[in-house]
């Protein structure tokens, strides 16, 4: 069990601890953030919402552009810039006292966070052998999950206090952990830039693969069918509050359970299940079964309304967060082969950052959707949602194989013809 949560010697150690380190910080800045723009700060619930939508926007449309800077300028100079970007603009939100400097502030944390993700993936890619990938980021996904987990703790006690200062001390812990994650990253290898490819028509031929992510279809399309599957990150955070306190005769406090389940055992098993994806093939059947216990999850969750027993509807919400975790497991270990199986040599940056887009859409979209689909309509929303995610998950199975042979068409170009095996000479040649 140990062996799953130390991550070997080398960059995948470094990697999960910046990971670690960085995501302890956000864990307490999520906690506490809410209650800081509103109550210390004095900005309404709604603007607190608009200004972080903006902001996420924003990021959603130049963490690709980043995601190809981190391409050709190099993938750990760059994370490690937009890291401390993260820092000061984390630290900028003490001196927060209106609504404009808040929406800056936000644009320029959202844009800085997204960006050096897209760009720390790039490096995985660069510093860990191809047939190592997945489980490498499932050591830093464990990672993400202990440091969140932490994270949530120490806010928690800030919470305790509800003071200006202690809600400056979490915000300047989330500061110096993004600062520290840049000094770990920037102790690793450095992975060279990609040289900017010679125009056709300029001398050279261009590459098969040259083009831009937008342009790959294969990719374009999973990465939209997964974000339906990643629903289940809103899902969490406000359906199932919504739901247990509406729908059930389950105590809201059973959320602390089931979310400290999730994370726990995300830490301790997902490099463990990830084992089991070897290549695109298995990595299509990890998503297709995650996507089944997902289904189960929702239909159990469905049932959690059913009767008026607190203890029956509390063991069925374990139960349905126990496949939910389950299933989350098996889906990302799925989608971290397909996402970097699937992206060309070089240009991982910009890959890496249009499939995380799909995360934040999924955090933006996700609760008017899941709120519509399960607080108001119920059960049959559950349901709904639940066969969503099978059928979603099924309709990758092909778009996957199609992106294989797209990929291994256009690698086999890139590589240029084979050398034509030499030839016996004729007889009057040998004259």
């Amino acid at each position: 069990m140990l062996k799953d949560l130390i991550p070997p010697p080398g960059p995948p150690r470094g990697l999960a601890l910046a990971q670690l380190v960085c995501r302890m910080g956000d864990g307490a800045y999520n906690i506490c953030a809410a209650l800081f723009f509103t109550r210390i700060v004095g900005l309404s619930p709604f603007q607190m919402s608009l200004g972080l939508t903006i902001g996420w926007s924003a990021a959603l449309v130049l963490s690709v552009p980043l995601g190809h800077l981190a391409d050709r300028m190099g993938p750990r100079g760059t994370a490690v810039v937009l890291f401390v970007c993260s820092a000061l603009s984390v630290a900028s939100f003490t001196f927060i006292t209106s609504f404009v400097p808040f929406v800056i502030a936000s644009c320029a944390y959202a844009v800085s966070q997204r960006g050096g993700s897209a760009a720390e993936q790039a490096l995985l890619a660069g510093l860990v052998p191809k047939e190592q990938v997945t489980r490498v980021r499932a050591y830093v996904q464990s990672s993400f999950n202990a440091g969140m987990t932490i994270g949530a703790g120490l806010g928690g006690l800030v919470l305790l206090f509800d003071r200006r200062g202690a809600y400056y001390a979490a915000f300047v812990l989330n500061a110096l952990a993004f600062l520290v994650a840049a000094f770990v990253l920037s102790r690793l290898p450095a992975v060279p830039p990609v040289p900017v490819a010679p125009r056709a028509g300029a001398g050279a031929t261009a590459k098969p693969g040259g083009t831009s992510v937008f342009r790959d279809g294969p990719y374009v399309l999973i990465s939209v069918l997964n974000t339906v599957l990643l629903l289940y990150v809103p899902l969490v955070s406000v359906a199932l509050p919504l739901w247990i306190s509406e729908h059930t005769s389950a105590p809201v406090s059973l959320l602390s359970v089931m979310l400290m389940l999730n994370t726990v055992v995300v830490a301790l098993f997902q490099v463990r299940v990830s084992d089991g994806v070897k290549d695109l093939a298995s990595a299509a059947r990890y998503l297709l079964l995650g996507s089944v216990l997902l289904g189960a999850a929702c239909l159990a969750f469905a049932f959690s309304a059913a009767g008026d027993s607190a203890w029956a509807a509390g063991l069925l919400l374990v139960l349905a967060a126990g496949l939910m975790v389950a299933g989350e497991m098996m889906q990302a270990a799925g989608e971290w082969e397909v996402s970097f199986g699937l992206a060309p040599k070089g240009k991982t940056g910009q890959y890496q950052a249009f499939f995380g887009n799909g995360i934040t859409v999924a955090e933006m979209l996700g609760p008017l959707a899941l709120t519509g689909l399960i607080v108001y309509w119920g059960a049959p929303g559950w349901i709904f949602l639940g066969v969503l995610f099978v059928v979603t998950s099924a309709a990758m199975a092909p778009v996957i194989r199609w992106g294989g042979r797209r990929r291994a068409e256009l690698d086999r170009l890139e590589a240029g013809p084979e050398p034509a095996e030499p030839t016996e000479p004729a007889a009057a040649d040998r004259v």
